[in-house]
């Protein structure tokens, strides 16, 4: 096998012997993945990234979040939605759908959540750079069958959950837990290339995303 290989290489290093050599090329690697960060504000890449996805996305200031989230429910025309235990009580003030609970001395059965309009939830960390959310089950996002089954997924994502890239959105997670990373609604293309979209979670993905200073 050594000797095979040997002639192989042998033969390249010969027909390459009269090809001049290239101008030595200085690599470094992107800002985001060498020091975080990279040029651009991460909202604005984020936002961007979304839309690319094909996701819902709209800007909200902190006070506005409750109303928003009803807005957007009716917009959607659901009429029942369901909510993780910890879902933060204010953010169903003035919304007049059907809030259920998915408690976990009684989780909803996948048959419940494929019946619900749509399931609201916060957000672990946003990663700007490749548009992803990931949600790692926690009190404000519930089980992962939760924002899996429902063909329609409204989630809420604050302004200091978002960072540059990948590696600073990896640090702020915890391995053992639960990771479910989401770029944009579920889709998935046949070898033709024919895009399906909710073939494995929500068809529709909305963002509100959340800032202090708007």
């Amino acid at each position: 096998m050594g000797g095979s290989r040997e002639r192989v290489l042998a033969r390249v290093r010969a027909a390459l012997a009269d090809v001049p050599a290239d101008e030595p090329v200085e690599r470094r690697p992107s800002r985001s993945y060498a020091d975080g960060h990279f040029e651009g504000d991460a909202l604005e890449v984020l936002v961007d990234r979304l839309l690319d996805y094909k996701a819902l996305v709209e800007r909200v200031a902190e006070e506005e979040l409750p109303v928003r989230i009803a807005a957007a429910l009716e917009r959607r025309g659901a009429a029942r939605v369901a909510v993780p235990p910890g879902l933060p009580p204010e953010w169903s003030v003035g919304v007049s759908v059907e809030c259920v609970e998915d408690r976990p001395d009684a989780p909803l059965s996948a048959a419940d959540l494929d019946a619900i309009d749509g399931v609201v939830t916060g957000c672990a960390v946003a990663i700007a750079e490749t548009g992803t959310i990931v949600l790692d089950a926690g009190p404000d996002q519930g089980r992962r069958a939760l924002t899996l089954v429902p063909d329609y997924h409204l989630c809420v994502v604050r302004a200091d959950q978002v960072v540059d890239g990948v590696p600073a959105g990896v640090r702020r997670l915890n391995p053992s837990r639960p990771l479910t990373w989401i770029s944009g609604p579920s889709a998935t293309s046949d070898i033709e290339l024919n895009r399906v979209e909710g073939v494995h979670g929500p068809r529709t993905l909305e963002v509100l995303l959340v800032e202090t200073d708007i």
